[in-house]
């Protein structure tokens, strides 16, 4: 017989877990619809702003305080905004940090000085409020919720440390002040907190309909492989031998066709779950994983096949996904492969190196190309979602999805690059446990 209240309690620990791996476990969005273009609207909007409404509230519309030298400061730090360098690539770290600091200096910093300056009149009570509501509006509800408490209390503590005075106000005007910023504040988290959900939702229909398009796509190309299938057994049967080879061929021909566009689909729906990556995982080893990988990939070609020497120096195990990191291997080496195509049809041996060691509490995956290289404008750019060197067939998300697993395994993936000279990516892992002895060998897939 149950504990009385036991299912209860059950019950209430997974809602509680589900409410935190739905609202709070989810990636941070810095910048919300994150565009070149709507960086510089909001940095050209700030740097016109500022002196505007520093015009209108001391030469019009006068306000007990006003801070001239303080509105050209902001309006040049919204410039920041309008870069190339900073607008020109709003899904990377430098520019949502930095756009992060921007938008909290401008928005409850600056509004929430201004209303302890002003004594809280209506004025600033009423841009305060419109402050907190834009705030969520352009970044993550849990980033403009501790942006807001900080900004507050910094200005409060400050203002209180300097003994600045404010304007007398009516006994019951703060009292009320409170309660309606209270009340647009709580607003404006509902709001993002059900715009974040929405946002999700969205991104879980684009899934399911990947997942039914990958499913579609598989029927025929089940189809092509009992075609190729037949066809094999036709070369087996047919008389002339001429005949039977090109046969044989035309089979071969179709099933890496079949094995190389299921491996596509496979890709890109690992690809797509860039914001869904799994928290827990398997153990891993990492020197079978890579065996696995390097002799599971559909290659084009057997020098493709051939080029590739995995050497493992010391095997370690680590925990992550099996199937998200077996992707990520399998990302980097189709770059390294075309990178390899793009410099050169030969592929000689060694041309495509990937080495497994570890070394205290780190271990290392290395892959090492001898293809073009990455250009150095690019290269601190190729993690970036939708950033691609490949204009023509690359989507930009392969790197992306393989630094979001590697994080996720709390580890760490970085590139060196000299162009025309190739790649190599390094992958560092913490390490759950090594063998005592050290490997050296090579081995071809």
């Amino acid at each position: 017989m149950d504990k009385p209240g036991l299912g209860n309690r059950l019950s209430l620990r997974a809602a509680t877990s589900m409410a935190r791996e739905r609202f709070l476990r989810q990636p941070l969005e810095p910048i919300l619809h994150p565009s070149p273009w709507r960086l510089r609207l909001l940095g050209l909007g700030l740097s016109v702003g500022q002196p505007l409404f520093g015009f209108i509230w001391s030469q019009w519309l006068v306000q007990p305080y006003e801070n001239p030298l303080l509105r050209v400061c902001l309006g040049f730090i919204g410039l920041i905004l309008m870069l190339p360098a900073v607008s020109k690539y709003p899904l990377s770290k430098r520019t949502q940090h930095l756009s992060m600091v921007v938008i909290w200096l401008e928005l409850p910093v600056f509004f929430s000085w201004m209303f302890l300056c002003n004594g809280g009149n209506a004025a600033w009570l009423a841009s305060a409020c419109s402050m907190v509501l834009i705030y969520y509006h352009l970044t993550d509800w849990r980033i403009a919720t501790l942006g807001t408490i900080a900004g507050a209390l910094l200005c409060w503590v400050v203002f209180h440390i300097l003994g600045l005075p404010a304007p007398a106000q009516p006994d019951n005007q703060h009292a009320v002040s409170v309660v309606i910023l209270l009340f647009a504040w709580s607003c404006a988290l509902l709001l993002g907190i059900s715009s974040a959900n929405l946002r999700r939702e969205h991104l879980d229909n684009t899934l399911t309909t990947i997942g039914i398009m990958a499913h579609e796509l598989r029927t025929p190309l089940s189809t092509a492989g009992l075609i190729s299938d037949a066809l094999q057994m036709q070369s087996e049967t047919a008389g002339n031998e001429d005949g039977a080879k090109r046969l044989a061929k035309l089979a071969e021909r179709l099933r890496a066709l079949t094995r190389n566009m299921n491996h596509q689909i496979d890709t890109q729906i690992s690809n797509a779950r860039l914001m869904q990556l799994p928290g827990d995982g398997d153990l891993i080893s990492a020197g079978d994983l890579v065996k696995q990988v390097v002799g599971n990939y559909p290659y084009r070609s057997s020098r493709e096949r051939q080029c590739i020497v995995v050497t493992l120096h010391r095997e370690f195990w680590f925990r992550s996904s099996l199937a998200q990191f077996s992707q990520v291997l399998d990302n980097l080496i189709k770059n390294a492969l075309h990178s390899l195509q793009t410099a050169s049809s030969a592929f000689p041996h060694g041309a495509l190196r990937i080495e497994v060691g570890a070394s205290g509490a780190k271990g290392r995956i290395v892959v090492i190309d001898q293809g073009m290289g990455i250009n150095p404008k690019s290269l601190p750019h190729i993690f970036e979602a939708f950033f691609s060197t490949n204009r023509g067939t690359g989507h930009g998300l392969g790197l992306a999805f393989c630094k979001r697993v590697v994080e996720t395994a709390k580890g760490t993936l970085s590139v060196k690059s000299v162009p025309l000279e190739g790649a190599t990516f390094i992958i560092e892992l913490p390490v759950l446990l090594q063998t005592n002895n050290t490997h050296q060998g090579d081995s071809n897939s």
